[in-house]
């Protein structure tokens, strides 16, 4: 068998990766970090130019068609870099949503903007229990914590309760009777409470029921392991190039063994995370039930990939805890991720009913 990408997922790889390394420096990413909007609007154009954003959009909405294979592909790269801005939650996450709905207007009106950078859409779908609900009046009440780029969002999709079921619903920000408030957070997303005080809801904003809602988690799922994954591969090429050239006591210090197996544990958590996370992403881009490998992949890469962040910061020492090296923005990026879409613990849970534990 050929588990190598497609000439086409080659060519997807290679220049994203000579993007970023053109237009997504460290310095950029640590200076779109610290300011408050928190999205680099020039870099968000410039990734639409390259239909990054329409990645997962059919052909006739003006997307291009790929499979979600090939976002988590791109994803690897975009985490690799810590690019900014609010691509799995508005590109991967609501746009699976939207393709999942019966809403057919809602498609045509938001998903060519979407894919063309001119619309960003958030979602508030994290939480089981959920605590938005519409009244008989048609008003929407409740609070929704963590909300990747609610200031920024055209709209939000949002699971509520409503007459005894959960419904997907999609509300323009602007609504009146909705407020967003700023969440202490230790990554470069920023995270919001939104608080919808009686919002009004109509049949146009039903998106159906909330059985799109599982897939598109699992999507984003699967996209923030692949962001974990390639933050961890660049802590692992910057430890490995530490290694070679930081010098003490004479010789290099990955002359140690000590420091060695350091770095062979780096490439050991590094290559499982990402088998795991391209055998679900494949069996899912193929129609293929994989709850279960979704869980496993998501699980694994939150625990091994912040082991790489961590025993790397061992091998740099002080240095690695300085604003200006990358490392600390790779390492908040993996934590951040880990937690969306299910942390581990959740994700053992679903394996662990996968195989029948109860």
């Amino acid at each position: 068998m050929d588990f190598r990408p497609s000439p086409a997922q080659q060519l997807l790889v290679a220049t994203a990766r000579d993007f970023l390394k053109k237009h997504c420096p460290p310095e950029r990413v640590q200076r779109v970090a610290l300011d408050a909007r928190g999205v680099d609007d020039a870099l968000w154009r410039r990734m639409a130019e390259l239909g990054w954003q329409g990645l997962l959009v059919p052909a006739e909405l003006g997307g291009s068609e790929g499979s979600l294979l090939d976002v988590i592909l791109l994803v690897e790269e975009m985490g690799r870099a810590g690019a900014p801005g609010p691509f799995v939650p508005s590109a991967v996450v609501a746009t699976s949503v939207l393709l999942a709905c019966d809403n057919a207007d809602q498609k045509k009106r938001l998903l060519p903007a979407m894919a063309a950078g001119e619309r960003i859409v958030g979602v508030a779908l994290a939480d089981e229990a959920s605590s938005l609900e519409v009244d008989a009046r048609g008003r929407l009440t409740g609070r929704a914590l963590f909300v990747e780029a609610a200031h920024v969002a055209d709209a939000l999709v949002v699971a509520a309760r409503a007459g005894g079921e959960t419904q997907l619903l999609l509300v323009p920000t602007d609504r009146r009777g909705i407020a967003r408030w700023p969440l202490e957070v230790i990554g470069p997303e920023k995270l919001f409470e939104v608080a919808f005080d009686g919002a009004a809801v109509s049949a146009e904003d039903r998106l159906g029921s909330s059985a799109a809602r599982r897939g598109a988690l699992q999507a984003g799922a699967l996209a923030r392991t692949a962001e974990m994954v390639g933050a961890a591969q660049r802590v692992l090429e910057l430890a490995v190039e530490y290694a070679k050239t930081r010098v003490q006591g004479g010789r290099p210090i990955g002359g140690h063994q000590a420091i060695q197996h350091a770095c062979a544990d780096l490439v050991r958590d590094v290559d499982a995370s990402r088998g795991l996370l391209y055998a679900a992403a494949w069996r899912t881009s193929e129609g293929v039930p994989a709850v279960a490998d979704v869980a496993m992949a998501k699980a694994y890469a939150s625990e091994a990939c912040l082991t790489v962040a961590r025993r790397a910061h061992q091998i740099f020492g002080a240095i690695g805890y300085c604003e200006e090296h990358p490392l600390h923005l790779l390492h908040k990026r993996i934590h951040a991720a880990s937690l969306d879409c299910g942390d581990a613990a959740l994700h053992l849970e679903e394996v662990a009913q996968a195989i029948g534990l109860r």
